[in-house]
């Protein structure tokens, strides 16, 4: 065939003529698909581009190229801790001391109050001060009367930072109906009107010296999760500290004073021991310790208000999250809160059974004797 096209230049030219037609009709078939391939390359880049950024943005890896503020030095001498006894509100007294800031420490267990003041002030050589108030009481005449001791206490101090820690949640995983009522007021006092009530009380002073901050600890149940199943009055009282420092954040940013939700997942605490099996493989990684959650904290406070996830693992959990369809995520926190419910359910079983067996047995053991 090839010598045919040598021998005959009118057949070469057709061929390739022809071959000129069909790459000339391949490449506008090729033209006509392109915009779809730019379009979907470009939705693609941008997904990419969106998923890097929330991973830098939400695991606060720009944070790094910051310095943690000097919170005395920015803020003010003094430091009001509601709750400061255990756990992360223990661990926040003792790194807020550890920064060199004096404590006003605010709780209701006096003998509690005083193992705090004295290790901070032995540890770190702060000065201390303690304020009796059971903040379940808010807004009784016993809890008046606790509000005033509190403002007599911070009254002339340069109280530069308040932490609002102090909060409870219900003992078990519970449907609404299932909760007693004096449980939900008392957590909506300590959760909701507490914080309100004791912030109030601080601001003044901030005001007044044109600086301060306001640390909410929070809950990432309400900025993790689309819901919080049989947990649901405790989810309630955390939106609402979520809502109320973002509103005052903005009323106080003009006057000097950063106001921050710090919103953790679970932290290695006794109140997440009711809530979550802390025997999992990977709770080492996802739960952090008191301790590093209180250093993570203190390196935020100034940054990124209103709403922040101060822990590492914290963040990068809350960035996947966010790619998991809401009912699967729903789903999961249903089924293990429901498996929560039912192991109380059958320890509380176990003890009434025993409980009515014990009676008799002593009744039994009395009739021996005699």
């Amino acid at each position: 065939m090839r010598d045919f096209y040598l021998a005959d230049p009118r057949a070469s030219t057709t061929q390739r003529q022809e071959r000129e037609r069909e790459r000339m009709g391949t490449d506008a078939s090729v033209h006509q698909q392109e915009p779809w391939f730019v379009l979907l390359a470009i939705l693609g880049a941008l997904y990419v581009a969106a998923f890097v950024y929330r991973l830098l943005y939400v695991s606060g890896l720009t944070l790094c190229l910051r310095r943690a503020k000097d919170l005395r030095g920015h803020y003010g001498a003094w430091a009001v801790v509601t709750g400061p006894t255990s756990s992360i509100g223990r661990s926040m007294a003792l790194e807020l001391a550890r920064r060199r800031l004096n404590l006003v420490l605010v709780g209701r267990d006096p003998t509690a109050l005083q193992d705090i003041s004295k290790t901070a002030s032995e540890t770190h050589g702060v000065l201390t001060k303690t304020v009796q108030f059971d903040l379940s009481l808010v807004s009784t005449r016993q809890g008046e009367e606790a509000m005033g001791r509190l403002r007599e206490a911070v009254e002339g101090l340069e109280v530069g930072v308040l932490v609002n820690n102090a909060g409870l949640a219900t003992p078990h995983a519970a449907y609404l109906h299932e909760v007693d009522v004096e449980a939900w007021v008392k957590m909506i006092r300590v959760n909701l009107w507490a914080v309100t009530e004791v912030t109030a009380a601080v601001l003044p002073g901030m005001v007044e010296r044109g600086r301060g901050a306001v640390i909410n600890i929070g809950s990432g149940s309400t900025e993790a999760l689309p819901s919080y199943p049989l947990y649901s009055v405790y989810a309630a009282t955390k939106r609402y500290v979520a809502q109320f420092s973002r509103s005052i954040c903005i009323e106080y940013r003009g006057k000097g004073i950063d106001v921050q939700c710090q919103a953790p997942l679970y932290v290695d605490t006794k109140m997440v021991t009711n809530m979550v099996n802390r025997e999992g493989l990977f709770s080492w990684l996802t739960m952090p310790t008191s301790d590093a959650y209180a250093n993570a904290a203190t390196c935020w406070i100034g940054h990124r208000s209103p709403i922040c996830m101060p822990n590492l693992s914290h963040r990068l959990q809350w960035c996947l999250i966010h790619f998991i369809p809401d009912r699967f995520i729903v789903a999961h926190r249903l089924r293990e809160t429901l498996r929560q419910r039912a192991v109380f359910q059958r320890l509380r079983a176990s003890a009434e059974g025993w409980n009515r067996r014990m009676p008799s047995a002593a009744a039994s053991t009395a009739s021996e004797v005699s």
